[in-house]
């Protein structure tokens, strides 16, 4: 499906992150605190995760930091104190929409469902859904995990992705819910599960810097794509931020 290769998206306007009215609140709380608080996940490689320095890097952590560098400049701060919280898949939205952070730094897609709750910046990434396998395990597609065990992380777009996609090829495996990357490429290494289900480009990631990465690989189909999703993923990422930033 070519249409899911990775495609990359700059952002057009690094301070311009929400859309609609008000535009004060958040943007008027970081003014005045003279800080902004950032949310990033720790395992989402490359995108976000934690160095050998104990410190966020990745693709979006640059993209945030520039935001952030935008909104200094466009407030005339002197300094502007970033804050890095670290956030889970299942509780990045609450951390937005209660204010903990102001922005949340990952690789989070946009869905209609999430944006009753937030906004969204425009797109950072595309990249489509597939599976992390062992490379004794033949497994390259749909057809070869019947039977199998996939973990998946729990409440993401990938597990209502599989869910429908198993559904619809009336194949059935033992979906294992995980709550983080770590959990699931363990899980896949001591051979607890068969497949881990992910993002490609950070099953990717996940895999050059697993334990023995010779012994992974990534199965040569995609699990979300055209015809395969609807409202939950439209494989694209975007910044996370409150609607009224």
């Amino acid at each position: 499906m070519t249409r899911w290769l990775s495609v990359l998206f700059f952002l057009g306007c690094l301070t311009c992150l929400a859309f609609g009215q008000p535009v004060q609140s958040t943007l008027e709380k970081i003014k005045s605190a003279k800080t902004i608080t950032m949310g990033y996940c720790e395992a989402s490689l490359p995108f976000s995760y934690v160095s050998n320095e104990k410190k966020p890097v990745g693709y979006v952590i640059d993209l945030c930091a520039r935001v952030a560098a935008g909104i200094q400049q466009q407030f005339g701060l002197d300094n502007l104190q970033v804050k890095w919280t670290p956030v889970t898949p299942e509780n990045r939205i609450t951390m937005v929409t209660n204010g903990t952070i102001d922005l949340e730094c990952g690789t989070t897609t946009n869905t209609l469902s999430r944006q009753e709750q937030v906004d969204f910046s425009h797109m950072t990434f595309v990249d489509g859904g597939s599976l992390l396998v062992n490379t004794a395990s033949n497994i390259n597609g749909l057809s070869d995990i019947a039977g199998k065990r996939i973990a998946v992380i729990l409440g993401t777009t990938t597990e209502k992705v599989m869910a429908e996609v198993l559904q619809k090829a009336n194949i059935e495996v033992e979906l294992i819910r995980v709550r983080k990357h770590s959990d699931g490429i363990a899980a896949l290494e001591n051979g607890t599960v068969d497949a881990y289900a992910s993002d490609r480009v950070i099953l990717i990631g996940l895999a050059l810097t697993s334990k023995e990465p010779t012994k992974l690989a990534l199965a040569d189909q995609y699990v979300s794509g055209e015809g395969a999703i609807h409202e939950h993923a439209d494989g694209a990422y975007r910044l996370l931020t409150r609607s009224d930033l």
